[in-house]
């Protein structure tokens, strides 16, 4: 994950807490993986939704993202390095919330400053 790197870079004063869910949830129950996200959300305040061509298309984006924005979280989207073109997902949109272009220094800023 790039916030590992960057948290790891001594040029970086960066500190997060990843909420991730590293491995797949062993479920096909909506509910479950609902509440499961939810649990991690619920632990943050800030949401950093990294935009890559497909993430649009990755299941629950648009959801967890609407679940942060509810609960009052900052979000912060950025495109990955090397994307050129992307479509964002719905709340990025829909809240015309500003996305940045891959910087790690603007990246800590913002979550600093969040």
């Amino acid at each position: 994950m790039a916030f590992a790197f960057l948290a790891a870079n001594p040029d970086y004063e960066l500190e997060f807490y990843d909420e991730s869910v590293r491995a797949p949830l062993d479920s096909t129950d909506a509910d479950y993986i609902k509440r499961k996200i939810r649990e991690k959300i619920d632990r943050t305040s800030v949401t950093v939704c990294l935009i890559s061509e497909d993430t649009y298309d990755i299941a629950w984006v648009d959801w967890e993202l609407e679940e942060s924005a509810e609960k009052g979280n900052t979000i912060i989207a950025m495109v990955l390095k090397g994307v050129d073109k992307a479509v964002l997902p719905r709340l990025v949109r829909e809240k015309e919330l500003t996305f940045h272009a891959w910087d790690p220094q603007v990246l800590a800023r913002l979550v600093r400053e969040a």
